[in-house]
């Protein structure tokens, strides 16, 4: 490319036959160069880089930025057209290179100013918690299936789609974590592949995001360490990602509720956030347009991060059309009147626009009258309600047995059966809300209940079936 470049040069100037117009442009490409070499001492210099020695002990940074300065200003002096065709030309001789270019030997000046400037950041960000306001989404995707996907596929097509709809005009960084289990001596070639496999899954995807591998000797053990450690000062994920194990039960994997619930207490621990995705097959690309609402569940406060994702949403051209509604979910003795009020001053003095609406619910301990629950939510409350009774006859009759007291998943438990009925009675009444005002709803997002203290994981993967039965999409 060099070669055909200089010999059409050449060419060109021979075809002229005028020497004064060949001479500003034998200039031009000299007095760049100079200035190249002048510009790419200054940042070496200026930068500290480590591979920056100079055998002339009488250099400095400001001798540099002199020369590059004056030969600019000359080329100028001499032609301020051919200069400006010259900086154009040069600037894209050095993208093609930059971007086709062979690797070599040499260093980049400007990669070196990006990393400087990105520690300086880094260091004014501090480590001091984040104001509200400056607050940003950096999610941290879990890419680890529940089930199997296809071969050289590393991660869920859709997961990526879904990490972008979580950025504003697609601004911000997204962490792709995957865990591989075993060896970290014997699988760190593994993990080599497997990193660069799902980098170039997010390239292809358009998502602005990093991919890391960790190997550990199983998944939960790996995703502890990740959670606490993954990141630098504030620069680390805010919110972790992953997809709802809607297989667990099909294939009767049963190592999943204990892995789920305890990925969900690790964050509760560090202090993450936690976006469940259902429904992840469905999710829209980039192209395909969605019309009706976006519905907001809102049972207890979660800081406006339901909010904040409805907003996000909304920017994106998939669901640019919908509207946003707010369901407040409240006791039949509370005032209606005031809460929606309260509600819509928050959402004015948040600049949202959205539709507010407040459900009065009888108590949670109350069991649902007949008639009073679509037919579908009925069965599949039935249906757990003797799946429960089942494993809690198993546990005991297990314990019974060892002399030991009631465990699941490794640790004690301790199993309040009334408790378990108030839960469940409490998922089916969400679920029957849900299906009664949302079920033509584009998305749904819904406060994910936290796992109870000393209960089964069992228990709450039963508690969350009944939730999210039935409903196409859902955000938990």
């Amino acid at each position: 490319m060099a070669t055909l470049f200089t010999a059409f040069i050449c060419m060109g100037c021979v075809i002229i036959g005028n020497l004064d117009l060949i001479t500003p442009t034998v200039t031009m490409f000299f007095l760049l160069c100079y200035s190249g070499v002048n510009l790419s001492c200054f940042l070496l210099d200026l930068l500290d880089a480590p591979s920056w020695r100079p055998r002339w002990k009488f250099h400095h940074w400001s001798f540099s930025l002199l020369g590059a300065s004056l030969c600019i200003v000359i080329m100028f002096l001499i032609s301020w057209s051919f200069t400006v065709v010259s900086l154009a030309l040069a600037s894209l001789i050095y993208y093609y290179v930059s971007i086709k270019g062979k690797a070599g030997d040499w260093g980049d000046g400007f990669k070196s100013a990006y990393f400087q400037l990105a520690l300086r950041s880094l260091r004014s960000l501090g480590a001091n918690q984040v104001h509200p306001k400056n607050w940003y989404p950096i999610p941290l995707i879990f890419c680890r299936p529940w089930g199997k996907l296809p071969e050289n596929v590393p991660c869920h097509p859709k997961l990526a789609d879904f990490a972008n709809c979580m950025k504003k005009k697609g601004r911000g960084m997204s962490i792709f974590i995957n865990i591989l289990d075993g060896d970290y001596h014997e699988r760190a070639e593994d993990a080599k592949a497997a990193c660069k496999q799902l980098d170039t899954y997010i390239n292809y995807k358009n998502c602005e995001g990093v991919a890391e591998i960790v190997v550990a000797p199983n998944m939960t053990e790996g995703f502890r360490g990740v959670v606490q450690t993954m990141g630098l000062g504030n620069l680390k994920p805010n919110i972790v990602v992953m997809r709802y194990p809607e297989i667990w039960r099909r294939e009767n994997l049963k190592e999943i509720p204990g892995r789920f619930v305890g990925i969900i207490n690790d964050c509760i621990v560090a202090n993450k956030a936690v976006v469940i995705v259902k429904g992840l097959d469905e999710w829209p690309n980039e192209y395909q347009r969605q019309y009706g609402t976006i519905d907001l569940y809102w049972i207890v406060r979660d800081g406006g991060l339901m909010l904040l994702l409805s907003q996000l949403l909304l920017t994106k051209e998939s669901f640019e059309s919908c509207k946003i509604q707010v369901f407040c979910i409240a006791e039949e003795d509370t005032d209606a009147e005031g809460l929606k009020a309260d509600v819509k001053k928050f959402l004015y003095d948040l600049r949202m626009q959205a539709e507010v609406f407040v459900i009065a619910i009888k108590s949670w301990d109350v069991q649902p009258e007949n008639g009073s629950q679509p037919d579908e939510s009925k069965e599949a409350f039935t249906a757990a309600q003797k799946r429960v009774a089942d494993y809690l006859a198993e546990i005991k009759e297990t314990a019974k047995k060892e002399g030991t007291p009631l465990m699941a998943d490794g640790k004690p438990v301790i199993v309040n059966e009334q408790l378990v009925e108030k839960f469940l009675y409490t998922t089916l009444k969400l679920n029957s809300t849900i299906l009664r005002y949302s079920r033509m709803a584009a998305v749904v997002l819904v406060s994910l209940p936290p796992p109870p203290v000393s209960h089964p994981a069992y228990c709450y993967m039963e508690y969350m079936d009944l939730l999210v039965d039935n409903l196409p999409r859902l955000l938990m």
